[in-house]
């Protein structure tokens, strides 16, 4: 049974599936970052200096007048974070265009690599080594 086990963590798909979960958890934390850092100032900046990341309504509960998302969250009220979902929505539109833009190019290479004759088409080199003797055969036996 272990070595079943190692048979199956040594597999192509396994080490592979790792890796992906590896660079996908490092490429979430750009992501956010690209998004809380970059895009909503400029979201913020062309409403009027709005920042919805910290936008939400309090459904019960009380919470400090112009307290952030954070206090509104530790203070126990009951809270509808929109400008948080708003954030993680242009989180996700922004991983499944970057997603999507890798998955068509390593199609367009696939593609590539599957048309080797159409790149390099096959050179003929002239007849082989058989061929010769089996033609001087073919020359003797009609004498």
């Amino acid at each position: 049974m272990l070595q079943e086990f190692k048979d199956f963590i040594a597999k192509g798909n396994v080490m592979d599936l790792a890796v992906g979960i590896i660079i996908g958890a490092a490429f979430t934390a750009i992501v956010s970052s690209l998004v809380s850092d970059l895009i909503n100032p400029i979201i913020g900046l062309v409403l009027g200096g709005v920042d919805f990341t910290d936008m939400y309504v309090v459904l019960s509960g009380t919470v400090p007048a112009g307290a952030g998302l954070d206090i509104a969250r530790d203070s126990g009220a009951a809270i509808f974070a929109y400008g948080a979902f708003i954030t993680a929505c242009i989180n996700f539109f922004i991983i499944a265009f970057v997603v999507f833009m890798l998955v068509k190019m390593v199609n367009r290479l696939k593609s590539i690599a599957e048309k080797p004759d159409d790149i390099a088409p096959e050179v003929k080199t002239g007849p082989s080594q058989l061929d010769v003797l089996l033609q001087i055969r073919d020359e003797l036996a009609k004498k």
